[in-house]
């Protein structure tokens, strides 16, 4: 592994250990030629996942779209980055336990909305407004009614 700051490839591993609700490992290593030490995580690989579009057009399956959606719905919301990657995590393994080799990406937008329905009001709001892709005032407060059911 290359280490990030001297940019040599001779590091060793520290500690492994598991990274809970995901495949992941996360190693701690340590560079032997500068001494820095950094952290790395190794996943599983998965089975090639295509998305199809509204516009019926198919595209390989993007983690860091979804990550940044998420992030702007949470843009300025005391959310740590930590419950952020875990929220990443969870919807990732609902996306991927579908065995399916397809999934629309309206019911990828329903997955996040689920997530962050849980997660906070605020940043469930701001992605629902932009993925439902609201017209005017009315459609947003039936959508706020809709979150204050029990």
């Amino acid at each position: 592994m290359r280490c990030p700051f001297c940019n040599q490839d001779n590091s060793k591993v520290v500690d492994s250990r598991p990274v809970e609700d995901t495949n992941s490992i996360r190693r701690r290593r340590m560079c032997e030629s500068c001494g820095k030490r950094f952290t790395t995580y190794e996943k599983v690989e998965t089975i090639p996942l295509s998305v199809i579009k509204k516009d019926q057009t198919r595209e390989q399956y993007d983690r860091s779209k979804i990550q940044g959606g998420i992030l702007r719905a949470c843009y300025k919301r005391p959310i740590p980055v930590e419950k952020i990657e875990s929220l990443m995590d969870s919807i990732e393994g609902d996306i991927f336990d579908t065995a399916d080799k397809e999934i629309s990406s309206t019911r990828i937008g329903e997955i996040v909305m689920e997530h962050l329905k849980d997660l906070d009001a605020v940043a469930y709001v701001r992605f629902a407004s932009v993925y439902r892709e609201f017209k005017d005032v009315s459609t947003f407060m039936d959508e706020l009614k809709k979150f204050m059911e029990p």
